[in-house]
């Protein structure tokens, strides 16, 4: 004999399996554009989109500030990021930590991995300038 009601028991496995589901992956990407300057502290300017698989969308803000030993000016056109450990797109926007190597002149490739807690964005992308040098800083991502 069940120890439990029906309904209860049916209540009690959906408020279980509840926070299994909050807890699913979004596949995230950000694409970008963003242009900077360097001369021991570094900062950069843009603007991107962020779209996930379950198709939420939102236009962003980039900024990207830090100093090293770094010098330079480039930009970066139709740059990628790719999102891991998201649940939802909110979870995107805010600060990462970024450290980087970088040494490019007129057409530049840069790729980095930047940390927000468990959140973690991969960058990639081309553009043109010339830049040198080792920054550290942050990359911040709010929405337009």
């Amino acid at each position: 004999m069940n120890r439990f009601p029906r309904p209860l028991l049916a209540c009690l496995l959906a408020i279980a399996a509840a926070p299994a589901a909050q807890a699913a992956e979004v596949d995230c990407r950000l694409d970008f554009n963003l242009s900077g300057w360097s001369a021991f502290y570094k900062t950069a300017k843009g603007s991107g989109t962020i779209s996930c698989d379950n198709g939420s969308r939102m236009a962003v803000s980039i900024s990207a500030k830090g100093g090293g030993i770094t010098f330079g000016k480039s930009r970066i056109d139709n740059g990628v990021g790719e999102f891991s450990g998201v649940r939802s797109i909110q979870e995107t926007l805010g600060t990462y930590a970024a450290a980087e190597a970088h040494a490019g002149a007129v057409r530049s490739s840069k790729a980095q991995v930047m940390t927000k807690g468990e959140v973690s964005l991969a960058l990639a992308g081309t553009g043109k300038g010339w830049d040198l040098g080792v920054a550290f800083g942050n990359f911040v991502i709010e929405p337009r």
